[in-house]
């Protein structure tokens, strides 16, 4: 985790005490469970509760004590028993550490995922408001990078709310099923723990029992929660390019805000750049980088083994983190863009009426022409406003081919902008309801 690119609220929950704390209380609420079965003394389990929840977990200390044991979970459990005393011998009872790191790491993946999705209802607020607003804002549409036809800016915001809010029930979907809980014990077969602990601890922690945990809990789970993160990074990459090449000097249809006293070049005083945007779109490369090792985790040995572990302690902190960061500050951008509907439409009309070519051509078709010749007539005038920058309303009416098929008002009829956005109302009670 970088500083540069964290938030406070998502680091807290990959802190060394957020994973202490969570630990403590699966092996608490675990003492508990074994208490009502008979396992662990009632006053025990009081004990543990009572002094471990009181306690301020020496990070310092159990780092030591892991550098003799070389075993995190068991210098968790020293440290703990330092804290509790005698009572410390039934912490732990049946248990295994997979069952404390399993858990702790689908609680802490649980919690980030809500606050991940706070993050995209801001986002989603901000992209249906400016969507509104700019709804009937007319701009060309680009297919390769090229003219096309017209749409309006409200429609390309509207475009990227529906996706977003894909992204969300995506996200909605894996926190649900990263949200399982595994006390099963060594091999996952409950030999040496009754299964109604796990349920007890699934119930208070907010989990889901796993049906079958193998000792772990499988990583089928985890890849797809990552591989969630990854497509949401997706979006927030297309989103960001969208407004970057909206952004450029020879287009400036829409720019990332510039406050006062910002600074755009350390050469050149003039630079206004999509610096915001850009750092989004490397960010969200990264995100998507995890997925793949997330993936290659689902195939461990048998019914266990760690060569994941050492992943995911980067890979959960860093794609959260990074993730959080990145929603935050694309919801920033969209709030504050600024859009110039007035170079929309000079870039609109750069090419002298060439975005209503497919109108022509289907008002030939209609008119009795083949396609083929329909096709030929409009391209060959089209040309003359690529080439000789021409106007393409006066070659079609000066075409005698086209006038022989069309009158002039019917040709002029085809130069309506408003005919390529009659639908956007329905465009966005689909997206907006």
């Amino acid at each position: 985790m970088i500083p540069r690119y964290s938030r406070p609220e998502m680091v807290q929950i990959w802190s060394q005490e957020s994973k202490f704390r969570i630990w403590f209380e699966l092996e608490a609420h675990a003492c508990d469970a074994m208490a009502e079965i008979g396992v662990v003394p009632k006053e025990a389990a009081k004990v543990i509760w009572e002094k471990g929840d009181a306690a301020t977990f020496d990070v310092e200390r159990i780092d030591s004590i892991e550098r003799e044991t070389k075993h995190d979970v068991i210098a968790f459990l020293t440290h703990l028993a330092e804290i509790v005393g005698d009572d410390a011998r039934f912490v732990h009872q049946g248990m295994t550490s997979s069952d404390i790191l399993d858990t702790c790491f689908n609680v802490q993946l649980t919690k980030a995922a809500d606050l991940l999705l706070e993050d995209m209802d801001k986002l989603l607020v901000a992209l249906k408001k400016r969507a509104h607003e700019h709804k009937d804002d007319i701009c060309i549409g680009r297919s390769h990078g090229i003219h096309a036809e017209p749409t309006t800016f409200g429609v390309k915001l509207a475009q990227a709310y529906a996706e977003f809010d894909r992204c969300k029930a995506r996200l909605v979907a894996a926190r649900e099923e990263i949200a399982t809980c595994a006390i099963s014990g060594a091999v996952g077969t409950f030999a040496n723990i009754d299964p109604s602990v796990e349920a007890h601890v699934a119930e208070k922690m907010g989990l889901a029992i796993e049906p079958v945990s193998t000792q772990v809990i499988p990583r089928d789970r985890h890849a797809m929660f990552f591989a969630t993160l990854g497509v949401i990074a997706s979006s927030i990459e297309r989103l960001s390019t969208e407004i970057r090449h909206l952004q450029r000097t020879e287009v400036l249809e829409v720019e990332e805000f510039f406050s006062k006293g910002q600074k755009g070049s350390s050469a050149m005083p003039h630079k206004r750049n999509p610096v915001l945007t850009e750092n989004l779109t490397g960010l969200a490369r990264m995100v998507r980088a995890f997925t793949i090792p997330a993936m290659e985790n689902v195939a461990l040995w048998h019914e266990r083994d760690i060569s994941h572990s050492s992943v995911e302690r980067m890979i959960g902190p860093d794609s959260t983190v990074t993730l959080d960061f990145a929603l935050a500050r694309l919801t920033g951008v969209v709030e504050n863009l600024v859009v110039y509907p007035e170079n929309m439409m000079k870039n609109l009309n750069q090419f002298k009426g060439l975005v209503h070519s497919q109108r022509v051509l289907l008002a030939l078709t209609q008119a009795g022409k083949s396609r083929e010749d329909s096709y030929r007539l409009v391209q060959r005038n089209a040309m003359k406003v690529w080439n000789d920058d021409a106007d393409f309303l006066t070659e079609l009416l000066g075409d005698e081919e086209v006038t022989s098929a069309l009158s002039e008002e019917e040709i002029r009829d085809k130069f309506d902008l408003g005919y390529h956005t009659k639908h956007v109302d329905t465009i966005f009670s689909r997206v907006f309801g």
